[in-house]
């Protein structure tokens, strides 16, 4: 029994992954995960051109915080109007989500690298660059009632109704 035990215990100790070697890469970690504060995404690109990489590594990451701030968003509409027995309930939604959308093709001011890395690879001759942004949640949503309050194509009770929504979220992140 003891020799079988130890057999065993030889086998999985010389048994390497199937995956491959583990890597860690920068940027990892609660400190660059988004949580309660704070949209959070990284990025990383690779090219022969250092420039080239970091574009591509800039746009994975702006992608990523996109994707994050309108699922959030899509999250707090759809909550918000099912907790309320509204009419123009889909309309409404419509726009707030046609803001989200505004809102994430415009320049955000409140957007932070908070890290960038470059790596060049001399066997490959490739720069690999990772790149990590932050957006403050209360700037977010702070910007987003600004734009609701000059977009032209909604109507003053749907405008009402986008700045309840937000003024709730800014209570939630108060707390």
């Amino acid at each position: 029994m003891l020799f079988a035990w130890a057999g065993l215990i030889a086998l999985a100790s010389c048994s390497s992954s199937t995956l491959g070697t583990k890597v860690r890469e920068p940027f990892r970690g609660s400190a660059y995960e988004s949580n309660n504060r704070f949209f959070r995404a990284t990025g990383k690109g690779a090219s022969s051109q250092d420039n080239i990489a970091r574009g591509k590594a800039d746009i994975e990451a702006k992608a990523q915080l996109a994707g994050q701030v309108n699922t959030t968003m899509k999250q707090v509409a759809d909550q918000y109007l099912a907790q309320t027995e509204n009419a123009d309930a889909a309309d409404v939604a419509d726009k707030f989500q046609s803001l989200v959308r505004q809102v994430m093709n415009t320049d955000i001011s409140d957007l932070r690298k908070i890290g960038e890395q470059k790596y060049y690879n001399e066997n490959t001759r490739e720069y690999t660059v990772f790149i990590a942004y932050e957006i403050k949640k209360n700037a977010m949503l702070r910007f987003m009632k600004k734009q609701a309050k000059t977009d032209k194509t909604v109507n003053e009770r749907q405008r009402a109704l986008i700045e309840k929504i937000i003024d709730e979220e800014l209570e939630k992140l108060e707390e």
